[in-house]
């Protein structure tokens, strides 16, 4: 079995002392068991994400050493592969659409 890893910090603010331990904790992790450790910005509150906050996020984890082993994805770069996902579980018959309004 293959581990792998993830930190996913939400870039709404700078990289605090309880995610750099996270991420710590997620690399240490995959070190010991020789799996990977990755890094996905979670960018989906896109009215409070900031470039800089990403930015600062890259350069405290690079400055900690903890830099993931392939490049950091952006969730908000897997939107559509995630409806196309979600069409196909609700077309299978195993998902289905909610209608409720955010208010219910």
């Amino acid at each position: 079995m293959n581990v792998v890893t993830r930190f996913a910090p939400s870039p709404t603010g700078f990289l605090h002392i309880g995610g750099a331990r996270t991420a710590l904790f997620n690399w240490l992790f995959a070190r010991h068991h020789g799996g990977t450790y990755l890094l996905r910005i979670e960018d989906t509150d896109r009215a409070r994400s900031t470039a800089e906050a990403i930015e600062a996020i890259h350069d405290g984890l690079s400055w900690l050493g903890l830099e993931g082993d392939a490049p950091a994805v952006s969730q908000s770069a897997q939107a559509p592969r995630h409806a196309e996902v979600a069409m196909q579980l609700v077309e299978a018959g195993a998902a289905y659409r909610c209608y409720l309004s955010d208010r219910a």
